[in-house]
């Protein structure tokens, strides 16, 4: 009997009523494993319900009781990181490895939780006027949504809800119909940690349930990971509803090496970048730029690096990359390999037919390394999202950010070089929300904020770090009069002394 993924909602497993599932695979086998069940618009009613009625408690808690929780929540995520890595894996299909990290960079986000009291002190201004104080102060929204993506099942989710929440808002997540098993794994431990039920909602499902999140009225701001077409859309429905929106969309992300550049670094971190996690992420350097005549060399040892990677199941120590989440996402990630030569690009690793014995019906790609590769090329213009890089070559460092800044993208960027002139530059030039210097992917740490700019960002916040917590928080200011106690009317003696 095939097992099947119900919501979590108010605090209990609740089974599915829609009578919709989808299918959830093993990408190493192909075979289908699990089903979930696909929400109704009437379970996202029951599930934002739940939340509003929670909140009504949660919204006046005190910042020690939630942090109190948060911190044994960190606690038990810690104790199961490998319970956590080891169902992105199966469902996902990235390395136990890459699962682990992926758990890593999620707990920085609860550790940033942990300690919201900091980040939620407000302001005061004495004496604005005679007698007058003004104070500043943060307060929670309501019931907030999460709809996140099957690359990262585990951290995105963990980059929204456990601020949300530490900052007293009650919050339902939609994760991808994928790979769902981890985000119901997330929602019970923070049950056993003592979170009270209803404050944290997990809701499977597909179109309908985002459009239900997207449309509900009681559901005051949306986070969203994705690709930039559903970024803009759900930007445009939700912020139409009057909805607070942070919707993060796709990306190109490039690397710019310069001549003085370590070669040998920048091509392991091209390597790396390009092919971790099969290339499945939004930091993955998809585009590397060679400036002057250092492509051929470059080139040469990305390929060196490249052929020895080994691919298998994820679940098997020896695997460096795992296969594609879906058959399908497989076969549109090969038709830019299989057409790239036609689109004026030399194929330097063609990874499309590529299987692992054993496993011949699972969803495998090989690496794939394009080389001279145009701009107007598809494999150039569309994020690819699997392990295909591709190489571009310029004449200078100007024409590098030129080519760079023309991307409709600005997610993240890198640069690899030896002068410190020409990184400072670059970070002030480049035209995209994160930077690397000599770090290929970099993804901020927690108590930063992640986001990018242009068609990669839609709204005004990036997600975790102060740009998390303002997001899930509004400002008030208080304007406060008192009289003196001095000042009391005649024959009411306060014991204020009145000498003045």
């Amino acid at each position: 009997m095939t097992k099947t993924v119900n919501h979590w909602i108010g605090g209990k497993t609740v089974e599915g009523t829609s009578g919709q599932y989808g299918p959830v695979t093993d990408p190493a086998t192909g075979a289908v494993t699990t089903q979930v069940a696909l929400a109704s618009v009437e379970e996202v009613d029951a599930a934002v319900a739940a939340a509003k009625a929670a909140y009504a408690t949660w919204g006046t808690s005190s910042l020690a009781q939630r942090t109190t929780v948060l911190f044994r929540y960190r606690a038990l995520l810690d104790a199961h990181r490998d319970d956590i890595a080891a169902l992105i894996t199966a469902e996902h299909g990235k390395v136990h490895s890459d699962a682990l990290g992926e758990v890593a960079r999620g707990l920085e986000i609860v550790e940033l939780a942990c300690g919201i009291t900091t980040q939620l002190k407000g302001e005061l201004s004495t004496q604005v006027s005679n007698r007058v104080d003004v104070s500043s102060i943060r307060q929670s929204l309501g019931v907030v949504a999460g709809i996140t993506p099957f690359n990262f099942p585990a951290m995105v989710p963990m980059w929204m809800f456990p601020l949300a929440i530490a900052c007293g808002n009650t919050f339902v997540l939609k994760p991808s119909e994928k790979d769902p098993s981890a985000a119901n794994l997330l929602a019970e431990l923070a049950s056993e940690a003592g979170l009270p039920d209803g404050v944290l909602n997990v809701l499977h499902g597909d179109k309908v349930a985002v459009d239900g999140l997207l449309n509900h009225p009681d559901v005051a701001a949306v986070s969203f990971v994705g690709s930039t077409p559903i970024a803009r859309y759900i930007h445009a429905t939700a912020s139409a509803n009057g909805k607070r929106v942070q919707a993060l969309g796709g990306a190109k992300n490039h690397m710019l090496v310069l001549p003085d550049a370590d070669l040998d670094a920048a091509a392991d971190a091209a390597v790396s970048a390009a092919y971790g996690s099969a290339g499945e992420r939004c930091m993955a350097i998809s585009a590397v730029v060679a400036v002057g005549a250092i492509g051929d060399e470059l080139v040469a040892k990305i390929r060196e690096r490249a052929e020895k990677i080994t691919i298998g199941p994820g679940n098997d120590p020896a695997s460096e990359m795992g296969p594609l989440i879906t058959a399908a996402h497989r076969d549109k990630v090969a038709s830019y390999v299989t057409g790239a030569a036609a689109q004026g690009a030399e194929v330097v690793l063609d990874g499309t037919g590529h299987t692992v014995v054993g496993f011949e019906d699972g969803h495998w790609i090989g690496l794939s390394l394009l080389d001279k590769v145009s701009t107007d090329s598809d494999a150039y213009k569309d994020e690819i999202f699997g392990p295909v890089l591709c190489v571009l070559r310029v004449e200078t460092y100007e024409d590098g950010v030129a080519l760079m800044n023309a991307s409709p993208f600005g997610n993240g960027t890198a640069i690899f070089t030896r002068d410190g002139g020409a990184a400072r530059r670059f970070q002030l030039e480049v035209e995209a929300g994160m930077v690397g210097v000599n770090v290929p992917i970099p993804v901020p740490v927690g108590y930063h904020s992640f986001g990018g700019w242009k068609d990669s960002l839609f709204g005004d916040h990036h997600v975790y770090g102060n740009d998390g917590v303002h997001f899930y928080t509004r400002g008030k200011v208080v304007t406060t009069r008192w009289p003196d106690p001095a000042d009391a009317p005649a024959g009411v003696d306060l014991g204020f002394p009145r000498n003045h």
